[in-house]
């Protein structure tokens, strides 16, 4: 595997009064494709730059491959940076922009030739090889800017939202540009973005970050699927969030190989009107669980709109895992490829509802504005976030 791995080790910054990082601790593997994720103003830029040798922390050590570089100036270091505005020089051609970092190495003529030629040909530029930055889209621009950095052959890429700049289409184009030239080179990529989708669909693992601290750090399917915190689970994606109290957590039968699952039982007063409800138990929700919650404790529950089905009729089921309410469309909003529900639940709840489109049959009746609909999910598709009193 190429390129470095890279430590983040207890890093703190301050500007003046305000903490910029607090106490920020993980290791980026050899290779990986790896994304800082947040809003504006968690800290995800100052860490990179950090990184990159533009700051200096107030505490802690950045390590690549365990060899502390926070002494080093960036020049000196591993690594290269992509900026957001490309940073090109607008008088030089694309063959030259390319060329500028082996030209102060002085190297031999025929080596910066055969290795410019090489990258352009990577980022797929070889029709614009002497056109000036001004001549060249958005994205063109920041392939050159992608050249640039990758022909020293840098064990580290670190990227700040290079594709802020250019429009929804021509960004998820680049994107998909980015990830096969990252299988290509195969070095360690640092991506900063604000973009839940762009972090998604192209990292290897993911640190999302809020307020100077990094809140996760997993591949998407667990920063998606199981969040740790009430922020992390509304900050990616969409999802229905409800305080909750526990009331009950038993073991489920345990698979061999598997590890030991839980069935907690809620009291949930924003979901207290459960369908066809044994009597005494319509106020409580379950939800399955892989750690032990004592009965009393407050925590958040969570289900993604996208676990949760609608329907004219009630579902047909006897399990007792599968939680059913129902209501009235609020606001239906078809966007393609699927369809947005806000469904009213007969206790006041709102309760937001995605339907994936498959095929016309297999979607049944048409459900409209003002339609009485049930929403139902089971225990597996809803999850719990921290605890509130922590």
């Amino acid at each position: 595997m190429k390129g470095s791995s890279v430590t983040i080790d207890h890093v703190e910054k301050h500007f003046g009064s305000f903490h910029a990082l607090s106490d920020v601790n993980f290791t980026i593997h050899k290779g990986e494709f790896f994304s800082l994720l947040g809003p504006s103003g968690c800290g995800k830029t100052t860490l990179l730059r950090i990184i990159a040798g533009f700051e200096f922390p107030d505490q802690g050590a950045v390590l690549f491959d365990d060899k502390n570089v926070v002494p080093l100036p960036p020049n000196k270091r591993e690594s290269n940076t992509v900026f957001q505005n490309y940073a090109l020089f607008p008088h030089l051609s694309v063959y030259d922009n390319i060329a500028f970092p082996l030209k102060l190495q002085k190297k031999d003529k025929t080596f910066i030739d055969d290795k410019v030629r090489e990258y352009i040909h990577l980022v797929q530029l070889d029709a614009h090889i002497f056109k000036k930055p001004n001549q060249l889209s958005g994205g063109q621009r920041q392939r050159v800017a992608i050249a640039r950095a990758l022909i020293n052959e840098p064990s580290v890429l670190l990227l700040d939202e290079p594709l802020s700049a250019l429009d929804a289409k021509l960004r998820s184009n680049l994107l998909v540009d980015l990830d096969a030239l990252h299988d290509k080179i195969g070095i360690t990529f640092i991506y900063v973005t604000h973009d839940q989708s762009e972090a998604l669909s192209v990292s290897d693992r993911i640190a999302v970050m809020n307020q100077g601290k990094v809140l996760q750090v997993g591949s998407p399917f667990e920063i998606y699927e199981s969040p740790t915190t009430e922020f992390v689970a509304q900050f990616i994606g969409e999802t229905n969030i409800f305080p909750s109290k526990v009331t009950e957590c038993s073991p489920m039968a345990q698979e061999e190989g598997k590890p030991q699952e839980y069935m907690v039982t809620l009291e949930t007063p924003l979901l207290n009107n459960r369908y066809n409800a044994e009597p005494g138990t319509e106020d409580l929700v379950k939800v399955t669980d892989f750690e032990i919650t004592k009965p009393g404790q407050k925590i958040c529950y969570t289900v993604r709109p996208e676990k949760i089905r609608i329907t004219l009729e009630p579902p047909v089921t006897n399990r007792q895992d599968i939680n059913i309410f129902t209501g009235i469309v609020e606001e239906p909003i078809y966007s393609g490829f699927q369809s947005k529900f806000y469904v009213r639940l007969d206790n006041g709840t709102l309760v937001k509802v995605y339907k994936q489109h498959s095929t016309y049959l297999d979607d049944g009746p048409e459900i409209q504005w003002k339609d009485r609909v049930f929403v139902s999910w089971s225990a597996n598709d809803g999850y719990i976030v921290e605890d509130i009193e922590a």
